[in-house]
């Protein structure tokens, strides 16, 4: 069994991770706080957020339960393009320049089997 503490011990604002609902949905997490009990989350391509039980690894989105399945952390470069990727969904309006860059495309389909190679 995971001790979700010992887990996400050590994750902060800015750290990225990966979670999955039920419904085979997958969550690319950008931490923008932590308290004692949680993370506070918003998701990079859809810029929901959440919130993540840090007793559990569980959260939900829109009631669908949700878990964090990957902490792992990505390549610097990986990362740095999902940083960008990120900023780009949150502050364009403009959903024609919302268009993925092939580093982005590229970063996502390294992430489909990265996380899955990398469970918690």
């Amino acid at each position: 069994m995971v001790s979700w503490p010992t887990v996400l011990k050590d994750m902060s604002v800015g750290d990225i991770f990966h979670a999955v609902c039920p419904n085979g949905a997958s969550l690319i997490c950008l931490i923008e706080a932590t308290t004692a009990r949680s993370l506070r989350v918003r998701t990079v391509t859809h810029q929901i957020k959440l919130e993540f039980d840090l007793g559990t690894g569980t959260g939900s989105w829109d009631g669908i339960p949700c878990m964090i399945d990957s902490v792992a952390p990505l390549p610097p470069d990986t990362h740095n393009v999902i940083l960008g990727l990120d900023r780009k969904m949150r502050l364009e309006a403009d959903t024609m320049k919302r268009k993925l860059s092939d580093d982005e495309k590229r970063a996502l389909i390294f992430i489909a089997s990265f996380y899955p190679a990398n469970p918690v």
